[in-house]
């Protein structure tokens, strides 16, 4: 459908906007934690798959992949960008009564992959992963956490990502 979207198919973009944007909006609700920016970042980043579909290489990785680094993107920019203009704002905690994306994969054939992959990590690199993509966190914002470099951070999220690739590659 993203090859279809980048030659400009509203038909293609209505389907990958139907299909995907349940999940993408609730990846975005996790990570800001607000209906309200949830609903800005799945809309910017349906915005920017419209006009970079183009860009999207299937060679490099799966589209749900892409599409999902897109949204998670757009929802930290905001997020951070909006306690920018409010010093000292913290969300309050609200229940996220809408099925999240981590829900989803985990009864999916892919987040069973997924999890066996994960579960060949060392249990720390695991933890900073799912703590930097599924709960939103920077990688300064780890080093912090954790009282690492953050040149060290970044390096063990980089070969956690290389390693569960070379596990999913079929």
């Amino acid at each position: 459908m993203l090859t279809r979207c980048a030659t400009g198919d509203r038909a293609a973009f209505r389907a990958l906007y139907d299909g995907q944007s349940a999940r993408l909006h609730g990846l975005a609700l996790r990570i800001t934690r607000d209906p309200g920016l949830a609903a800005d970042a799945t809309h910017d980043a349906f915005v920017q798959v419209w006009n970079q579909a183009v860009r999207f290489d299937p060679a490099r990785g799966a589209a749900g992949a892409w599409l999902t680094s897109i949204v998670r993107y757009r929802a930290l920019d905001i997020t951070r960008r909006r306690v920018r203009e409010k010093p000292g704002y913290e969300p309050p905690e609200q229940a996220d009564e809408s099925p999240d994306a981590l829900s989803q994969l985990v009864t999916s054939a892919e987040g069973a992959a997924l999890r066996r992959c994960l579960e060949e990590l060392e249990p720390d690199r695991r933890q900073l992963l799912m703590q930097a993509y599924a709960d939103g966190f920077s990688h300064s914002e780890l080093a912090e956490k954790t009282g690492t470099p953050l040149g060290t951070i970044k390096s063990w999220i980089r070969r956690s990502l290389a390693s569960l690739k070379r596990c999913l590659e079929p």
